[in-house]
């Protein structure tokens, strides 16, 4: 990734899912217009929620009836992959748009640089990390970040989780993976092949998102400025147009 245009790095937010999702998809829109520059942001879900991938079904991956007990939000993303499960207090999130020409042009090649900048950055504060491919970034062995991509109108947009702490028992209880899988055994057992950053070192989240931001730009210049009006504009209506319905998130 070599590119002589500023980044610009938004500030961190907070918001519900489909303002989340929104945000992305109105940066996009407008970096493809060359309306704003090659973004990098950092945010949280208040609620939690689930996300599906684009080509998931609703009925299949999540446990609607469960996360309306747990007051959980359910979206789903204009990426490709699997169902996540976003802990409001538990996960570092991200998101990274830019002209795709600034990256490898195959899938593969391009979730390589992008996550091994994040295991980079890791790296930078003492974590073990490594890309696992496709789209994985492991610590000694164990999952800690799973990631999503797509490409229109000549952008790229990935966006991914990095677990910090999350809660491993509601996940399980929100996405549907069988009541065998929801026993102490199973919770235990993916405890194994999942890890968490709060295992791995005491920075706190500030600390970290900057390490993975400074990996991320690899030397390019950044500046921190906000959401443009128009953005901001384009964000709410996606929001209660697309993201926010039901007719979305129940499209498959």
């Amino acid at each position: 990734m070599t590119t002589d245009e500023t980044w610009r790095i938004l500030p961190f937010e907070t918001n519900s899912a489909a303002i989340n999702m929104a945000t992305d998809e109105a940066v996009l829109e407008h970096v493809a217009k060359k309306e704003s520059p090659p973004t990098i942001r950092f945010y949280q879900w208040q609620p939690s929620a689930v996300s599906i991938g684009y080509f998931q079904s609703l009925v299949q991956e999540v446990n609607q009836s469960e996360c309306v007990l747990r007051g959980i939000e359910i979206v789903r993303r204009s990426t490709g992959g699997g169902a996540v499960f976003h802990d409001s207090a538990g996960e570092i999130t991200y998101s990274l748009i830019a002209p795709e020409n600034l990256f490898p042009k195959g899938i593969t090649e391009s979730y390589r640089e992008i996550c091994g900048r994040l295991a980079q950055g890791l790296q930078n504060i003492g974590v073990n990390a490594e890309f696992k491919p496709i789209n994985d970034i492991l610590v000694d062995g164990k999952k800690i970040s799973g990631n999503a991509q797509t490409r229109k109108n000549g952008v790229l947009l990935q966006h991914g989780t990095i677990l910090f702490d999350p809660d491993i028992a509601t996940m399980f209880s929100v996405l549907n993976v069988g009541k065998e899988k929801i026993s102490d055994k199973f919770i235990q057992s993916a405890n194994q092949r999942v890890t968490r950053l709060v295992s791995h070192t005491d920075r706190p989240r500030s600390e970290i998102m900057a390490a993975i931001e400074h990996a991320l730009l690899c030397g390019a210049p950044s500046k921190t400025t906000p959401l443009s009006l128009s953005e901001r504009k384009k964000t709410l209506e996606l929001a209660g147009q697309k993201y926010g319905s039901f007719q979305w998130t129940a499209l498959r």
